[in-house]
């Protein structure tokens, strides 16, 4: 977790701001940034960090393409998207778009084409990387679990006096959080990684399941960028 901002409405400005708070608190260099569509955001990383590669999160992006999928078609258009986000690289990738795309499965649910075809530019970066790296770009699911938590908090309490309220309350939810997990991974102390589902750690930082095969895989794609810091 890197900060608490607080804004009525997101958009590039305040992206623009967010990212060069943390550039002037000393991020030098990004490699890989992984976020769900946030207006702005992807121009403000370019901006402060010209070098890194800005990757969709692909969870969400199924997720918009499934979105005016029929229920009874759901499970068949879910693994037809499979070879397309398991491809090997974005030439596979776009033939197995292209295919579903001429199926009468593909036809018949054109928005489904749509989002990915929209978002190509920013689903592909992580398809050039191995498996291991490709596992931890993969998805902003534990940051989207994490904010549906501080939703629930600040909804409950409807209006705030100030700005410095809201903060000082998601900090507060931030440490209950951060003590019931601490508890969960207390519970499994012992046992083998495969074994361990508890949550990571909010503020010091969570443990990345194989973390030293894609740090790995980063030095080899990033040897300029990361090889100097190991």
């Amino acid at each position: 977790m890197l900060g608490i901002w607080v804004q009525t409405s997101e958009g590039a400005k305040f992206w623009a701001g967010v990212c060069a708070e943390l550039a002037n608190r000393g991020i030098r260099d990004v490699l890989i940034v992984c976020c769900d569509g946030l207006t702005g955001f992807p121009e403000a990383i370019a901006a402060t960090w010209p070098q890194a590669t800005v990757q969709t999160c692909v969870v969400h992006l199924i997720r918009a393409a499934m979105r005016f999928v029929s229920w009874k078609d759901r499970k068949a258009v879910a693994a037809a998207l499979r070879p397309i986000y398991e491809a090997a690289n974005d030439q596979a990738a776009q033939a197995a778009l292209e295919a579903f795309a001429a199926t009468p499965l593909g036809i018949k649910n054109p928005h489904t084409i749509r989002v990915f075809t929209n978002a190509w530019d920013r689903f592909i970066p992580f398809l050039a990387f191995p498996p291991m790296l490709r596992r931890v770009i993969y998805t902003t699911n534990s940051i989207e679990s994490l904010n549906y938590q501080l939703r629930k908090v600040t909804r409950n309490r409807g209006h705030f006096p100030n700005d410095a309220a809201v903060v000082k309350l998601l900090w507060l939810a931030i440490c209950n959080i951060e003590d019931r997990r601490a508890l969960e991974r207390e519970k499994e102390r012992g046992l083998p990684g495969d074994k361990r589902r508890a949550s990571g750690r909010l503020v010091e930082g969570q443990i990345v399941t194989s973390w030293k095969q894609a740090l790995e895989q980063l030095a080899l794609v990033y040897p300029d960028r990361i090889n100097p810091h190991l």
